[in-house]
């Protein structure tokens, strides 16, 4: 037993340590126009600030990918990895990575969190003019799959940025359209749908959220955005250039306009602010976090559960809060294939249980985690992906 308590024990010391270095946003200067300022992280719990990850007085070391070695940037220009002009960030957090693109280029931006080291990515994918502002990107997530995705002003290009091996690959996966259903409220149109930013689910779905406080819901299969509503409880005149998911499930939106950050409930698009800093000029977030996390589950009792489902660190918790759960339960873990690759027998006493699991040898990839009784009756089925 002392074998395990070891390795456990600094995982969750880990997880305390970097409770706030989850949760970043893209913070501008208090002017006017769009100046940027700072990488930072942010409590998005509380609304505070944290560590400033890279600043607009940062220096630099910049690694090009194409070119294979370091190169010296034009700090005037529009495609420089300090910008004035940014507004999308993604955070990668398998590899620690904040990617990112100035709003006027097309170049596509790594910065290690810790090393602080950038790698450009030169791409000839997107197809952005500084003259033509439907062309500019300005949404940018990171998908449940661990690719990184953003599209542009327009959806005319829909980006998906995803790594193989030390190099990074950009696809375009084709034009958003609008659904049918939509009418006034298009995705393409500048009064409802331009701006803001976007986050994913668990089914590796979209939502748009636009400068208006429009949301959208993208199918990536169809291609398709289907207005699904509009921000409620928000001021009239709020400009939303933000939107992460935090560990709790919600929506957080912040504003380039210097205002407080809300948090929003993705099924009522309910808003409530969150108390804090007031007056955060942010033009971009991004967590590790995602959308409906808990919902793709064959649960027979509501209150026996897993998380979380996209493992980074190799632990998942079992929580069981439930009078009708008794005595030994089993934990099976199968691939994909159908092969049981780990069993753990866990004991429930008084309905209750709160238990954290290492998943020991199992590789990056997807996994059902199934629960049965004593008698071999299923409680739970829901899907992991484990990730390095």
């Amino acid at each position: 037993m002392k074998k395990h308590l070891f390795p456990l024990f600094l995982l969750l010391l880990g997880a305390n340590a970097n409770a706030q270095q989850d949760f970043f946003a893209l913070v501008g200067k208090d002017t006017p126009t769009i100046t940027f300022n700072d990488f930072r992280a942010i409590d998005a719990v509380n609304g505070t600030s944290g560590e400033k990850i890279f600043t607009a007085d940062s220096s630099v070391n910049v690694f090009s990918q194409t070119r294979n070695g370091s190169v010296t940037e034009d700090k005037n220009a529009y495609n420089n990895s300090q910008a004035v002009n940014m507004a999308t960030l993604a955070y990668d957090s398998s590899n620690n990575n904040l990617v990112y693109m100035p709003m006027f280029s097309s170049n596509i931006y790594v910065l290690n969190a810790k090393t602080k080291e950038i790698t450009l990515v030169e791409n000839s994918v997107a197809r952005v003019t500084s003259c033509d502002i439907n062309s500019h990107i300005t949404r940018m997530t990171t998908g449940y799959d661990g690719n990184i995705y953003a599209i542009n002003n327009a959806g005319t290009q829909f980006l998906q940025i995803s790594r193989k091996g030390n190099q990074y690959v950009v696809n375009d996966l084709g034009i958003i359209k609008d659904d049918a259903s939509n009418g006034k409220n298009s995705f393409t149109i500048i009064e409802t749908g331009f701006g803001g930013d976007m986050i994913a689910d668990a089914e590796n779905n979209f939502y748009v959220f636009s400068a208006a406080g429009n949301v959208f819901k993208i199918s990536v299969k169809e291609l398709k955005a289907k207005f699904i509503g509009k921000i409620s409880g928000i001021p009239e005149n709020y400009s939303v250039n933000g939107s992460a998911v935090n560990a709790k499930g919600k929506v957080v939106i912040a504003s380039a306009k210097g205002a407080p950050l809300y948090e929003v409930d993705l099924n009522t698009l309910q808003a409530k602010q969150i108390a804090g800093e007031q007056n955060l000029h942010i033009y971009d977030l991004a967590s590790k976090y995602f959308a409906n996390d808990k919902g793709i589950s064959n649960n027979v009792f509501a209150n026996l559960d897993i998380y979380p489902t996209r493992v980074e660190d190799h632990v998942i918790n079992i929580n069981v809060n439930d009078k009708a759960v008794k005595g030994n339960i089993k934990m099976n873990v199968f691939d994909l294939s159908g092969k049981n690759v780990m069993k753990q027998n866990l004991s429930v006493k008084e309905g209750s249980l709160n238990q954290q699991v290492y998943l020991k040898n199992l590789v990056t990839g997807a996994y059902l985690v199934n629960i049965t009784d004593e008698s071999g009756k299923i409680l739970l089925n829901k899907k992991i992906l484990v990730s390095e």
